[in-house]
């Protein structure tokens, strides 16, 4: 539990400071629940931190991991808002798992990546040979959401631009050194493919009632 509240409060932007003012507590506190391998706090607790999160007891808990998206029904007056190229680019820098949309021999296919962010250039990992790397030299879309089901919103940002094999040398040994650079599949992927954008398009779909939409005033949601 511990790393998914650190995780989720890292991809809000927030300090232990802010999560804690959020939920009554001290930052001592949500330190501790962070890091150290506990048994897991009492209801009441994590439903405030849950809501501080902007999240569920459920997430924090793990019991959505092998959930499907979507089960969740519309939201009581939803708002749909199209967000800007900053807001865009700014939830491209929260997350590490992208969709990149490829065609192959075989037809188009989209691939789960472990992607990191360079100012605007999404750069991924892969093999040679392996379907990612068909994305070379081709205009691709590459896409990142969150989907919140039991509250039923979400975003997604979408990009579409060239992808590029990185051949410079230091620049390589650049990207191989940045944090959460390596893939999840594990295995020899050495061959960098950067994806400029020349198209960066986003969009959110909220639920008044939720903490984010009626305490957090966020330009996208006004």
């Amino acid at each position: 539990m511990g790393r998914r509240v650190s995780t989720r409060r890292e991809q809000l932007g927030l300090s232990r400071q802010d999560v804690a003012t959020r939920c009554g507590s001290v930052p001592g506190y949500i330190r501790y629940v962070e890091e150290q391998q506990v048994t897991s706090p009492g209801i009441g607790f994590l439903t405030s931190l849950a809501d501080a999160l902007e999240t569920t007891v459920a997430e924090l808990a793990g019991d959505t991991t092998d959930l499907p998206h979507g089960t969740g029904r519309a939201p009581f007056l939803p708002q749909f808002t199209e967000l800007g190229v900053g807001e865009c680019r700014r939830l491209l820098g929260t997350h590490g798992i992208g969709r990149v949309g490829v065609s192959t021999p075989d037809g188009p296919v989209i691939l789960p990546v472990n992607y990191i962010l360079l100012e605007d250039t999404v750069a991924f990992r892969t093999a040679p040979g392996a379907p990612p790397s068909s994305a070379v030299g081709n205009l691709v879309a590459f896409e990142v959401d969150r989907v919140d089901d039991a509250l039923s919103q979400g975003w997604s940002v979408l990009v579409v631009g060239m992808a590029r094999v990185v051949t410079d040398p230091v620049q390589v040994r650049l990207l191989d050194a940045r944090p959460h650079s390596l893939p999840w599949a594990g295995g020899e992927r050495g061959l960098w493919i950067t994806v400029s954008p020349t198209r960066i398009t986003g969009r959110r779909i909220a639920a008044r009632h939720t903490y984010l939409s009626s305490t957090v005033a966020r330009p996208e949601l006004q």
